[in-house]
């Protein structure tokens, strides 16, 4: 089954087919950070460990695109080369939204992320999220291989 979701996907993605460009405007409107009440793409939520059980979230985070920018020298001479444009990030998108994700949830631990979508100015991963006090989440033995408990 999760198979069929997953080429499900894949068509949205590359046809740009379906509900999607309601749903990005609807995203685009919505704050940076929002806990969901379930993942947008169950298949890969559930192979990053995603279960519907207390003491799992799921957060969507959406990130900036695009270079990043350095200020322009102001004293002195002018270098013919001024390295202000085309400076890259060394860590990516999806980094920097599990970095976010991470800072404003401090009490849960991030088991991974996954792309919904992106355009030109935003990109949009949903981040799965695990409380490692939750009582649910002590029983379950594939979480406490997670938390490198066993």
């Amino acid at each position: 089954m999760y198979r069929q979701v997953s080429k499900s996907w894949q068509a949205i993605f590359h046809e740009k087919a379906g509900d999607i460009s309601a749903r990005v405007v609807k995203m685009r409107r919505e704050p940076a950070m929002l806990r969901l009440e379930r993942p947008s793409r169950l298949d890969r939520a559930r192979s990053l460990g995603y279960k519907a059980k207390e003491g799992v979230v799921v957060v969507r985070a959406r990130v900036s695109r695009g270079g990043m920018r350095k200020p322009r020298p102001t004293s002195g001479r002018r270098p013919k080369h001024m390295g202000v444009l085309k400076i890259k990030s060394d860590v990516s998108s999806q980094t920097v939204a599990e970095r976010r994700v991470s800072e404003r949830y401090p009490n849960m631990k991030v088991l991974g992320s996954y792309l919904i979508w992106e355009d030109g100015r935003y990109a949009w991963f949903e981040c799965v999220l695990i409380d490692p006090l939750s009582p649910s989440v002590k029983k379950d033995f594939n979480f406490r291989r997670s938390l490198g408990e066993v």
